[in-house]
């Protein structure tokens, strides 16, 4: 999937409220290697750098264009392209810090106790992850794409609810400390089609992608139409979208850095 960092960075103070939330609740581990998994354009890989400043970060990103965006930005940062999946460090790692990424993979199971493996006696496991599946920004692309009237590839494409239970993902960073809870952001947006720019930068760039041109357009008329309709704009021009986000900080079992 192309990301287009331009499109994703007009909500940049919205996205970013989650991870910087997430960042204030990592301990005050003595950190000298952290990992930024889906570091996207960088700008939270630049806050955990202000917090451990002699630190090695390096920040991972599948997208090219957000890789090419991210080293622009911040040419001080060591920003790699790699895949998050299969990502593989050389050694213990004191801080792993995922923001707004492993909802995009399956199995996760697999990939918590993965993680949770590659962190230093006392390293810390940082995640957070949308969780508004049920809300009307989801919902409402479902809805169309279910109806039955695009090609199967656009279905495919929409990303579903991929989070497990809190109790599943406990259990699977035991022995590690867990620290969960949930945040419900009530963002407020202006102008006409606010939710339709605001998941055109995210949740639907796979399901545009999957359309022609012809298509594209026919689908973003009717999912914009009935966007308009679940989110009404108030009398003073603001829409207000409410954003629900999951969070876990796990602490690895030993002293090490702490």
């Amino acid at each position: 999937m192309a990301w287009d960092p331009d499109t994703y960075l007009r909500f940049a103070d919205q996205r970013m409220r989650p991870g910087i939330e997430l960042i204030a609740r990592i301990p005050d581990v003595r950190a000298s290697r952290i990992a930024d998994l889906g570091c996207g354009t960088a700008d939270l890989t630049a806050i955990l750098a202000e917090r451990w400043p002699s630190a090695s970060i390096t920040g991972i990103d599948a997208s090219p264009e957000m890789v090419d965006r991210a080293r622009e930005r911040h040419p001080e940062l060591d920003i790699r392209l790699g895949d998050v999946e299969t990502w593989l460090p050389d050694g213990p790692v004191d801080v792993i810090y995922s923001n707004a990424t492993l909802h995009w993979l399956d199995d996760h199971e697999r990939l918590v106790r993965r993680l949770r493996s590659h962190l230093a006696p006392g390293g810390v496991l940082a995640v957070q992850m949308p969780d508004n599946w049920g809300a009307r920004t989801h919902q409402v692309p479902a809805t169309i794409l279910d109806e039955g009237y695009w090609r199967i590839e656009a279905r495919q494409a929409l990303i579903r609810d991929r989070l497990s239970a809190p109790d599943d993902y406990r259990e699977w960073l035991t022995p590690a400390v867990v620290d969960m809870w949930r945040t419900t952001y009530f963002q407020e947006f202006t102008g006409d089609d606010p939710v339709w720019e605001w998941v055109n930068g995210s949740l639907l760039r796979p399901v545009l992608e999957a359309f022609d041109d012809i298509e594209a357009e026919r689908f973003s008329a009717v999912c914009r139409r009935r966007y308009r309709e679940a989110y009404r704009q108030g009398s003073d021009g603001i829409t207000v979208v409410p954003f629900s986000r999951f969070f876990f900080v796990a602490v690895a079992p030993g002293h090490g850095n702490g």
